[in-house]
């Protein structure tokens, strides 16, 4: 039986799983959610995830929900299909996927989310953008990405010369952010740019972009 992935490919929780399991290449069935609707704040959605929030992950008798938790899941499940995106037989490797997979949970998205956000939820909602909210996240991404340019001047990818899930969970919210008047911020590090432009033309990402297009027309 297939996996059952409930959420939208325009959501960047949702697309960071389902890149996930297109690198393992591994069959699911997308259960779309009306989040317009409210759909995700009711039963039975609840009972999946009491939080509210998309996407949900059935595996089995398994429900899983947040996403990177979901994305670890998979890569353990999978360790042995497709890249290893956990390095699982090598402790030193897999300790710097941890680390950087923490940073991108703790510090780079909280960082251009904000960004995002205005860019493109608030003028959906019928709302401008706050341009001192955009002020204020693009200082913290210089700084985050000051440090990106510095690690990925010595490697190509952040834990190391491999693609990995720490890699992997930056893509969603990136590519948005990409799309906004800030993308000169990483175009403007030679290192960050290559690596983006890397990581954002795999196949388990280049099968999804042309869905991902919340706010625009």
């Amino acid at each position: 039986m297939a996996m059952k992935l409930h959420g939208l490919e325009m959501s960047t929780n949702t697309s960071r799983v389902m890149v996930c399991l297109r690198e393992k290449e591994v069959d699911f069935e997308l259960v779309p959610v009306n989040v317009f609707a409210g759909e995700h704040k009711q039963y039975p959605f609840l009972s999946k995830n009491p939080f509210g929030m998309i996407p949900v992950l059935e595996d089995g008798d398994l429900t899983l929900f947040e996403s990177r938790a979901i994305t670890a899941y998979l890569a353990e499940k999978y360790k042995e299909t497709g890249p290893d995106l956990i390095r699982h037989n090598k402790p030193k490797e897999a300790a710097l996927v941890k680390v950087w997979s923490e940073v991108e949970s703790q510090v780079y998205d909280p960082a251009i989310s904000p960004i995002v956000f205005e860019y493109f939820v608030a003028p959906f909602q019928g709302k401008e953008p706050n341009q001192s909210v955009i002020d204020a996240s693009v200082e913290k991404v210089k700084s985050v990405l000051d440090v990106y340019e510095a690690k990925l001047s010595s490697s190509k990818y952040l834990a190391g010369d491999f693609f990995s899930l720490a890699d992997l969970n930056h893509i969603p919210h990136t590519h948005y952010f990409m799309k906004t008047r800030c993308a000169s911020l990483l175009n403007d590090r030679p290192h960050v740019k290559a690596w983006w432009e890397d990581i954002s033309s795999r196949p388990s990402f280049s099968k999804l972009v042309g869905a991902m297009t919340f706010g625009q027309k």
